[in-house]
């Protein structure tokens, strides 16, 4: 399988082992080969928990993803508030870091395992839901709505670019592959100068201060995590084309929410940028 941006699909195993058992591989995101697509005509599969994945699997076990960091966000932002309304700014500090804190961890857990685990990708889901949910509530308080939007701006870009892939508007190319890396790499190390630099220089290198530097960054990073998205759809559609068993189908779904939870904490970010002029 190609190189992913996403460390989730960079450890998926490869040649025979991700194969099934079943012979010809079921049709993937973009292709259709008769009756349902996701579907192709593997032999009659020994049990349902080696069958090989389909589309089918991956949307639902990604809905069950959302669908658990849907829920713990909007507790955690309703809780969230109410801390803010009370002037304790500590436990929204703690949950938002003991969010990220326990995300990091697990997240690191499934990539370095390499196997698809339902638990640990719905308590990657919740402790993300808790994090962002805090986020979400302290900036609903200052700016009305403006969680709303970016979760509708996250869902407006995952849609348009599960369009783009499927109709081919941009192919996945190993090029393109190599650009989107290189790129994430590029924005990751000037948020970490940033970050260091703010140590000593007030705003660090200003591309977070929330001036005009700091919305072309975010629309910059924006867009990579777009096009992350393409390659997270192509390594999906690799998972299925290849017949690996439908327990896979909780790997795609953790590799798409992490690209999933940095759009939309971006999309929060460049929002407030604009509501705060």
């Amino acid at each position: 399988m190609r190189t992913s941006s996403n460390p989730a699909f960079r450890k998926l195993p490869t040649g025979s082992a991700a194969h099934g058992p079943y012979g010809a591989p079921p049709v993937g995101f973009n292709q259709s080969q008769g009756g349902h697509p996701g579907y192709g005509t593997p032999q009659a599969p020994p049990g349902e928990a080696n069958r090989p994945m389909t589309v089918d699997d991956v949307v639902v076990k990604t809905g069950l993803s959302l669908g658990v960091a849907l829920v713990t966000g909007v507790l955690a932002a309703i809780w969230a508030q109410g801390q803010a309304e009370a002037g304790a700014s500590g436990p929204i500090i703690g949950a938002i870091i003991g969010g990220a804190i326990v995300g990091l961890i697990l997240a690191l857990v499934i990539i370095f395992r390499s196997k698809p685990s339902a638990p640990l990708t719905l308590a990657y889901s919740a402790a993300e839901g808790v994090a962002l949910g805090a986020v979400s509530g302290v900036a609903t308080m200052l700016y009305p709505g403006v969680a709303l939007q970016a979760l509708a701006g996250t869902a407006g870009v995952f849609i348009a670019m599960l369009v783009v892939y499927k109709t081919g508007a941009v192919k996945v190319t190993p090029k393109l592959t190599k650009w989107i890396i290189g790129a994430m790499g590029g924005v990751v190390a000037l948020m970490l100068i940033n970050l260091l630099l703010s140590f000593v220089i007030p705003g660090g290198l200003g591309i977070r201060s929330g001036g005009p530097i700091s919305i072309i960054f975010s629309l910059v990073v924006i867009g990579i995590a777009a096009f992350s998205l393409l390659l997270d759809f192509d390594m999906t559609d690799k998972m299925i084309r290849a017949g690996m068993p439908q327990k896979w189908a909780w790997y795609a779904a953790f590799g798409l929410m992490t690209t999933l939870v940095w759009l939309y904490l971006e999309i929060l970010r460049l929002l407030t940028y604009f509501q705060s002029d």
